[in-house]
């Protein structure tokens, strides 16, 4: 698939899912903004995807659960591009636990204010830049804790509670940005690992994830995916 020249933000990019989806990206010749709490974190996976090429990269500073900081983001963002073409909502702390009390108050604070709140205002943000490509996605990495019943994972009920957030605001975004063009494209996968066999007998790999999000950003404009839900084989958590 080529995406050269596309303008591709991913928020929580400097590991695991969202380093592989910035890195597959820019792979396919995009131009990638990678968003991320830790800044050095950021800029080296930036560096490394400079080295590899074809596409570019470039880091920037955002921690979603602090308001001005994702203000920030979105206007150094405005003076590097007059356009975005593609925004991956990847970015949200997860956090294990049963009980409510398994985590401390700043804790369940932090999770909800990143994955919901910020979440939200980093849409926001970006959508002006979004509205002005002529081929505009916004990819939502929610969780099958997003679904309604899903009883499944380890996650703690503010993870839940998060991705619940972050899948209404998706809900509502497909219907009323839909007329603009926009694509709003969600993916509810249950609890995956980073690596393993991609076989039907092991866990859900996050390469294949992320092979589902370039399917769906690679389809025609007439073709709106507004959502993959995903059977979860194996028995995460009891």
């Amino acid at each position: 698939m080529n995406l050269d020249g596309l303008h591709v933000a991913v928020t929580g990019a400097a590991r695991d899912t969202g380093r592989l989806l910035a890195e597959a990206f820019a792979q396919r010749g995009a131009r990638v903004f990678l968003a991320a709490r830790d800044l050095s974190a950021a800029e080296h996976v930036a560096d490394s995807i400079n080295r590899r090429g074809p596409g570019r990269a470039e880091a920037f500073r955002c921690d979603l659960a602090v308001p001005d900081s994702v203000r920030a983001f979105g206007a150094a963002l405005a003076d590097r591009t007059d356009h975005l073409d593609v925004l991956v909502n990847n970015g949200a702390p997860y956090v294990d636990g049963d009980d409510l009390g398994d985590v401390s108050d700043d804790e369940i604070g932090g999770v909800i204010a990143a994955g919901g709140t910020g979440t939200v205002l980093v849409t926001k943000h970006l959508l002006p830049l979004l509205r002005a490509s002529p081929r505009p996605d916004i990819v939502n990495m929610i969780s099958a804790c997003g679904e309604v019943g899903h009883r499944r994972s380890g996650a703690h009920p503010a993870f839940y509670a998060a991705k619940h957030a972050h899948a209404g605001l998706a809900e509502i975004l497909s219907y009323r940005l839909r007329p603009a063009g926009i694509r709003v494209i969600s993916l509810f996968p249950p609890d995956f690992v980073q690596e393993g066999a991609r076989q039907s007998d092991h866990d859900l790999t996050a390469r294949s994830v992320v092979d589902c999000v370039l399917f769906a950003v690679g389809q025609p404009r007439d073709c709106f995916i507004r959502e993959f839900r995903f059977e979860q084989v194996r028995q995460s958590h009891p």
